[in-house]
């Protein structure tokens, strides 16, 4: 699957659900809270760096991109075909410290 393509053709349509852990950690989020434009920005500038194929009950990819301000965030999709509908699972601003150009875990 074009999972960028998927992902981004629900966003411009509005087929978009976020979960109520993404809004939670949207609003609560360290570096400063992320609004619903900053995650449509990032995933249309982002690029998918995992993927979780067995995750349930759909199978989900990890996106990062950045802002049109150019900040760094970590989005967290699954895809429902029966539903084509795209649920946003989280969303956080990725910690330096974990994550090498914040597309690769580091090893702790």
């Amino acid at each position: 699957m074009d999972w960028l393509r998927v992902i981004r053709d629900c966003f411009d349509t509005d087929a978009v659900l976020y979960s109520r852990h993404a809004r939670f950690e949207m609003e609560n989020e360290e570096f400063g809270k992320i609004l619903e434009h900053e995650v449509y920005e990032t995933i249309q500038s982002g690029e998918v760096i995992e993927e979780y194929s067995e995750d349930k009950p759909y199978p989900s990819v990890l996106i990062f991109g950045r802002t049109a301000n150019g900040r760094p965030l970590h989005v967290v999709c699954a895809f429902s075909k029966t539903d084509n509908l795209v649920v946003v699972i989280t969303v956080y601003h990725p910690n330096e410290e974990l994550w090498i150009d914040f597309r690769r875990r580091k090893k702790i």
